[in-house]
């Protein structure tokens, strides 16, 4: 921990009430402080840090009451330690050197304890006493229930990763717990399911399970369909299996994946895995999105490892960080371990390109768009076993807006040949290709009727292209 004296204008320091651990502030203590100051009694510097969202601006950690005072007395600076605080928790610092001069008081205290631990859940018990100024068993009484939510919550966390069968170490990584925590954890994972078998055997649906225990659906469908073929599995979802090489559906499963930006349907990737993996085979998918390959997954018994660029550890432990760098592409797993399937759903050219991260791809030139995907299935290729398949999913785009049929130049377009011919230069070779075409239906109907007039023909196409190494 390191500290600097210096002054600081008051307007630049802010009361962040979420790292202050009294109740409010005593004017009593203010009018003795801002006393004190105008008789010229030598006062200790407050103590700030970096505001973490503003550069310009300091927040207290120690010195509330002072700072009221000096802002009583008209003072435009204010003399403060600024502290870097390396990795402490700021609300813990604050309570410490609350307890000097008043005691913080029952409520103080406890509602400091369980902001704490809600803010990082791995403090232990010990060091909040410490800061707060309660013992071990007192600050355990404080959030009991805490601990419970959140065992609960590291329970489901690992029991979802280590069914997709992500390696102890990357779990605890993930979950920032160190490995023996996650072996621990997996010790009782055989009990866990034990409440939702019972109440699925009673006729309770699995949307009513999983509301009750408050477990993500998919996960429950994973343990109601545990030891289904492919086909049951199928059935029991709802889903009519396509037999032929066109894959129509009017929308996609709300139950699979989170509502996200060219979300896909669960339907499709399922067909995928139907047609092009076994139960048990590993599936990576490099760019997860919403992760309906993941919860897709899971319902079908496919091991998932999944990454992408916007990081959820919270919502979706399972989706680990990877940013696919365009200008120097590494491959995010490590080791031997090769996927059986690659199910890859990048964003598409230009398609919602408002919706996605301004540093993805979608936003691309065409030519630095297919350069990406070109690198893409060489590094693809490299990292793939003999018999490993890839389905790539993606989208015509032609640049139809305003512009009749006749008039569209083929400059502007993306067509699936253009996808064909750099999977081939990439030592792939296409398999099957499926038409799994986007629903008509999110045309309206006076946009429809102006196409018609004008001759402009949209785009609803999309393509599963199923390849295989040369």
């Amino acid at each position: 921990m390191a500290k600097t004296a210096c002054t600081v204008p008051t307007t630049q320091i802010i009361l962040d009430e979420d790292i202050y651990p009294r109740k409010g502030v005593s004017l009593k203590r203010v009018s003795m402080f801002a006393e004190n100051m105008r008789d010229g009694f030598e006062i200790n510097p407050i103590e700030v840090q970096i505001h973490p969202n503003y550069d310009d601006k300091y927040r207290i950690l120690d010195g509330a009451h002072r700072w009221h005072a000096y802002k009583e007395i008209g003072a435009t600076e204010i003399p403060v330690h600024i502290i870097t605080l390396d990795g402490l928790d700021p609300l813990l610092y604050a309570a410490k050197k609350a307890i000097g001069p008043l005691q913080l008081n029952e409520e103080e205290a406890r509602n400091t304890a369980r902001r704490a631990y809600q803010d990082n859940p791995l403090l232990t018990s010990y060091e909040i006493g410490q800061a707060i100024g309660r013992s071990r068993r007192t600050v355990d009484d404080y959030i009991a229930d805490l601990k419970a939510t959140f065992q609960l919550d590291l329970d489901l966390k690992i029991f979802r990763m280590n069914r997709m069968v992500i390696p102890q170490e990357r779990i605890a990584k993930r979950l920032g717990v160190i490995q023996r925590t996650v072996s621990n954890h997996l010790e009782k994972m055989a009990e866990l399911p034990n409440f939702l078998n019972a109440d699925l055997s009673k006729g309770f649906t699995v949307p009513q399970v999983a509301e009750k225990h408050g477990w993500a659906e998919p996960l429950v469908w994973s343990i109601a369909l545990e030891g289904k073929s492919d086909l049951d599995r199928f059935k029991a979802l709802n889903w009519g299996l396509r037999t032929w090489d066109l894959w129509n559906w009017n929308d996609c499963d709300k139950r699979f994946g989170d509502d996200w930006p060219g979300r896909i349907p669960a339907q499709m990737i399922a067909h995928i895995l139907y047609y092009f993996s076994d139960q048990n085979d590993l599936v990576f998918d490099p760019m997860a999105g919403g992760g309906v390959v993941a919860d897709t997954c899971l319902a079908f018994n496919r091991k998932c490892w999944s990454f992408d660029m916007d990081d959820r550890p919270d919502t979706r432990p399972e989706i680990e960080p990877c940013f696919w760098d365009i200008t120097n592409l590494k491959w995010p797993i490590k080791g031997k371990t090769k996927p059986d399937l690659i199910i890859f759903d990048p964003p598409y050219f230009k398609k919602q390109s408002n919706n996605y991260d301004p540093d993805g791809i979608s936003g691309l030139s065409k030519e630095k768009y297919l350069k990406f995907l070109k690198s893409f299935f060489a590094l693809a290729h490299s990292n793939a076993k003999k018999n490993t398949q890839m389905a790539f999913i993606n989208a015509d785009w032609r640049d139809f807006q305003n512009t009749p049929a006749k008039n569209e130049t083929r400059i502007n377009s993306i067509l699936i040949n253009d996808y064909l011919w750099i999977l081939n230069q990439s030592g792939w070779q296409e398999t099957h290709i499926f038409q799994a075409p986007l629903s008509s239906e999110r045309f309206k109907a006076n946009v429809v009727s102006a196409m018609q007039k004008r001759k402009i023909i949209g785009v609803t196409s999309r393509y599963v292209i199923i390849s295989k190494k040369k």
